[in-house]
């Protein structure tokens, strides 16, 4: 029991039903009680909003819709009308409660973003190699840096080759190859090889603090959406308690005024946004679209452009064979790539796997096992394969062996690396024989996605890490106009802000960690659930738990569905209430009757809403 009553959301739970039990009992007079049931509502329900109400008139004079309700809750206990108080009491906590709901707790991606920072790293001093605390390297240090570890500091590599996954950074599918001069991040992670490199960033300068410090200022500029109860308010209680007084000076009688302050009380109001929120985010989740902000959906209707990662959004993230070409008229694309594909048999670079899944996709046959392989960091693979000496890898690999490439491979890979693809060129016994392209996979979806959003008016941008012509055919493919590569994490920030300053309100589609600042300063931002970083989700309002990028025309549908039945809601609303004044002026309607009577707003609002729940647009 004491832990139910430390947890806030239990409580207030607990709270609500013991209220609406004890109002349904004063309503319905059961057991002839000597006190009135309803007076368990007030105390539960009503004095948290009568505090709440106060303590905003007195230290901010923030005049919100508890004012109101406080007003009509004082006054209908004082002519002693308490199932009235009660019953707004219990409405107005309910309201509340669903509104809490539909607002996303605190969150921890910018904890998970520090915990990505090494705590240690290998400094070599006076010659000797020791491990120290991170916060302790300075600039000009020696870092000694060992496959699978994470880069410290940001530096300039001073010997050695590797490969680097600089996802965390730029977003990139494949890992980049590095030699010495080459500069490298902190946060990435070195994948084969062991590097030295002279530190020149370090502690809060390095790339990674730098990207946490974007997060947290994008998330600080993005402006919450009051609720359009508390926009109203100061005008609702103006006139609720101008007609209230009027009407007592005229008529006389008080019972007048008080039944004016119930049926004016905003319950329909406040439940219009909520219930229609809630009702669009169960419609989402049928759709395997989780919405963490409540107010995400209201943004969302707002939108006016679509910025989309590539890698792991309209792509699945995975390198996959594009093409196999062969300049060896002895040698087959299909002998080519089994040659190869044995000879990667045993490496661990994603290149390296990706054609070995090809040819076992492709072929039943086994592969031959390899001898003599050896793994050279940023450059390729060795082997021997059915007593041939085969090299696998980039361009310079053949270069370091000093084996010529033909100008027709050179200019027929050219054409597949302006596509965006990435080559690995083959020799055989000394002698290029060919070379396969492999290329990031657009998702099936994309394109009806692109077209379907466009339909709904809004445009499609592209906002990636990869190289302008990876960016431009993924775009050409998918259909979309604006282009921006080569894009570091500040650089979408930079494209967002810029598009938001001339007025089109950006949501962002992104999967990765350095998404995470751009999801945060879009005005919407939705990320990728399944192939997703924990930070990405962190950073966005709205989640595609199964990568379902096909339901986003649904979900931009679905906003502005929501946003229409919350406007139909207030008009309902605000009609009934009006109503109910002129017929609690003239003494039509007493406080028991008028708090019934405002409850047919409440009522009607909340089936509105209810219809969402099973709406889905449809095609013309």
């Amino acid at each position: 029991m004491v832990q139910l009553f430390k947890d806030e959301e239990k409580r207030t739970i607990l709270f609500l039903v013991i209220s609406l039990v004890s109002v349904i009992v004063s309503f319905f007079n059961i057991g002839n009680l000597p006190i009135n049931p309803a007076w368990v509502a007030i105390l539960l329900c009503g004095i948290p909003i009568i505090k709440g109400a106060i303590v905003g008139l007195v230290t901010e004079f923030d005049i919100k819709a508890d004012v109101l309700v406080s007003i009509a809750l004082i006054a209908s206990v004082i002519i002693g009308e308490i199932f009235a108080a009660g019953e707004i009491a219990f409405i107005m906590a309910l309201g509340a409660y669903l509104e809490e709901r539909t607002v996303a707790k605190a969150r921890a991606g910018i904890e998970k973003l520090v915990h990505l920072t090494p705590t240690t790293a290998r400094v070599i001093r006076n010659g000797e190699e020791s491990i120290v605390p991170a916060e302790q390297i300075k600039v000009g240090d020696i870092l000694r840096v060992l496959a699978g570890e994470t880069i410290a500091v940001d530096g300039i590599i001073v010997s050695g080759q590797t490969s680097v996954n600089q996802a965390v950074m730029t977003g990139e599918s494949l890992p980049v190859d590095k030699n010495a001069g080459d500069e490298v991040s902190s946060g990435t992670v070195n994948q084969f090889g062991t590097f030295e490199m002279e530190a020149t960033r370090v502690g809060e300068d390095s790339s990674l603090q730098r990207m946490i410090r974007l997060v947290q200022s994008a998330d600080a500029s993005k402006a919450k959406i009051v609720g359009i109860a508390d926009r109203w308010a100061t005008w609702i209680v103006v006139i609720a308690l101008i007609s209230a007084v009027a009407t007592w000076l005229i008529t006389g009688e008080i019972i007048r005024a008080v039944t004016i302050l119930v049926v004016f009380c905003p319950c329909a109001l406040v439940l219009a946004t909520p219930t229609a929120i809630m009702a669009g985010i169960g419609n989402a989740t049928k759709f395997g679209i989780l919405i963490r902000e409540g107010d995400a959906l209201e943004r969302l209707s707002e939108v006016k452009c679509i910025a989309l990662d590539k890698t792991g959004t309209l792509t699945y993230g995975n390198p996959a064979v594009a093409a196999v070409e062969s300049f060896d008229s002895g040698l087959s694309g299909e002998a080519l790539l089994s040659l190869t594909a044995s000879a990667e048999l045993r490496s661990e670079h994603p290149l390296g796997k990706a054609i070995v899944a090809h040819y076992k996709a492709s072929s039943s046959a086994s592969l031959q096992e390899p001898s003599d392989f050896q793994m050279l960091a940023g450059r390729g693979v060795s082997a021997v394969v059915e007593s041939r000496g085969v090299l696998a890898g980039n361009m310079e690999m053949l270069r370091d062996n000093s084996i010529p490439l033909p100008q027709a491979i050179i200019n027929k890979a050219d054409q597949y690396r302006n596509d965006g693809c990435t080559v690995i060129y083959i020799s055989a016994d000394g002698h290029a024989v060919g070379f396969i392209a492999l290329s990031d996979t657009l998702r099936a979806d994309t394109v009806d996605m692109i077209k379907g959003v466009e339909k709904i008016g809004v445009k499609s941008v592209l906002l990636t890490g990869d190289n302008c012509h990876a960016a431009s055919h993924i775009a050409r493919i998918a259909g979309i106009s604006g282009v921006h590569s080569d894009c570091l994490p500040e650089d979408k920030m930079a494209v967002i802000e810029q598009y938001q300053s001339r007025g089109d309100r950006v949501c962002m589609v992104g999967d990765g960690i350095n998404d995470a600042p751009a999801l945060k300063k879009a005005y919407v931002g939705i990320a990728m659930g399944g192939v997703g970083s924990d930070i990405a989700v962190d950073a966005a309002d709205i989640v595609l738990v199964g990568d379902d990028i096909k339901y986003i025309p649904h979900l931009l549908a679905l906003s502005k569905k929501t946003m229409n039945t919350i406007k139909l809601n207030m008009a309902l609303s605000m009609v009934l209430n009006f109503a109910a004044i002129l017929l609690a002026i003239t003494g039509i309607l007493n406080p028991v009757m008028g708090a019934l009577v405002h409850n047919v707003g409440s009522v009607a609002v909340i089936i509105n809403s209810s219809l969402l729940l099973k709406w889905k647009e449809t095609k013309k």
